[in-house]
This record gives structure tokens, sequence and C-alpha cells, in this order.
């Protein structure tokens, strides 16, 4: 996969079906546009045409093969990337991404070669952080239960440890992986992935957007 090359930091939140991923994206998000930064929050899939397509399979509207849906999803993802993804990292914004490739890898190698999942992925830009949720397929199973009346299509048990194990393979394989533990408090994960960005804010040279209606600002 391609380096992140531009100016903008690229963060991915990653995770097994409930444990818990969109809220922390979501958390992370609010905490750096209260602090001033310039962020896109998104996700995968999207909720343009492709995306609705990949949606509508999951939740059992219709039926394709299982290449098919993988190629729906690389088409997805190419369309997000050139539509907005890459000109928020042009703008030196910072895109907080709910899922991305290693969900498609990771889901997808339960009856798809791994090998060729990778490969309709590899031209794409790689993340400068993956914040990869660690919760037991068990607990995400009774997350979902609680708060849903339809399961989708892999949010079963047994596939779920065989996703996991595509994502823990994924976090050995690909750099910059940082793996929480995804049965703390609320508040210890969000502490703990935020302690992590501000690392690389520093790193990436980031820094807050203007603010018309600062003090130091006002003439």
């Amino acid at each position: 996969m391609k380096k992140n090359q531009y100016k903008g930091l690229f963060i991915v939140f990653e995770g097994l079906d409930g444990s818990g991923q969109s809220t922390q994206a979501n958390l992370l998000n609010s905490r750096l546009t209260d602090d001033g930064y310039a962020t896109l929050l998104t996700k995968e899939p999207t909720n343009n045409i492709i995306g609705g397509l990949i949606r509508g399979q999951l939740t059992h509207d219709w039926t394709a093969n299982m290449e098919c849906l993988q190629l729906l999803f690389a088409a997805d993802r190419a369309h997000h990337l050139f539509r907005e993804i890459l000109p928020a990292l042009r703008d030196s914004r910072i895109v907080v991404c709910d899922r991305y490739f290693m969900s498609t890898v990771a889901f997808g190698s339960i009856e798809l070669e791994r090998d060729w999942l990778l490969e309709l992925n590899k031209k794409f830009i790689y993340p400068d952080a993956v914040f990869l949720l660690k919760v037991p397929a068990k607990i995400c199973i009774q997350r979902m239960q609680e708060s849903r009346f339809e399961m989708e299509l892999f949010e079963r048990e047994e596939k779920l440890k065989k996703v996991w194990a595509g994502f823990e393979f994924l976090s050995e394989k690909f750099p910059n992986v940082y793996v929480i533990d995804g049965t703390q408090s609320r508040a210890q994960i969000s502490g703990e992935i935020l302690e992590i960005t501000k690392k690389l804010l520093k790193k990436k040279n980031i820094t807050r957007k203007v603010n018309l209606f600062d003090e130091k600002n006002v003439q």
C-alpha cells in the first residue's frame, strides 16, 4: 500500500462488530474539533451509491457472491478516497475513518483468499495509525443483541472469532497498528487513544486551525 505523503493525518478505527470502534471514532473526532483541529469524520461502507449496495447485501436485502461483495468494497473505497479522504488530507485535515481496508481483509478472508483481498487494496493509501479495538467475540455478540433487532451477515460468534484472527494477522503484518483493550471503560479507551493521537499530531507537525474569535486575533 502507499504511504500517506499528504500533510494531513489519516486515522482509522477497526474491530469486530460490537467492539465500540464507531463510538471511539466519534469521541476522538469530537475531542479534536473541540481542541480546534480541522477534521473529517467518515466511515466505510460510505453513504454513497456503492456503499448502499454493500449495506443492502449485509442486511440481506439482496444477494451476491463474496467476490462481488468484496469488489464493491474496493470500488466504494476508491470512490471514498477520491471524493473525501484525499482532498481532506491535502488540506492538512485530520481524517478519522470508521473502518477501512483491514475490515475488508479480516471479514472477507473467512471465505476468500487473503492474498487476493490484499491485492485489491494494494494501491490505496495506508493510514498513519490504526486503532484496533480488542473485544472477545462473545462480548461483541452480547452488545449487539442488546442494541439491535436483526443481526447482519457476519455477526455470528464463530465467524467473529475467525475475523479477529484475521485482524491479529494484519496487526502483525502492517505498521502503526495500536491494539487497544476494548473491554475497558469508554473513558479509559478514549484517553489511551487520545494520548497516542497527540504524539502523532506532534510528529506530523499538525497545528490547530485559526480561531477567528480568539482574543489574540482581534485587532
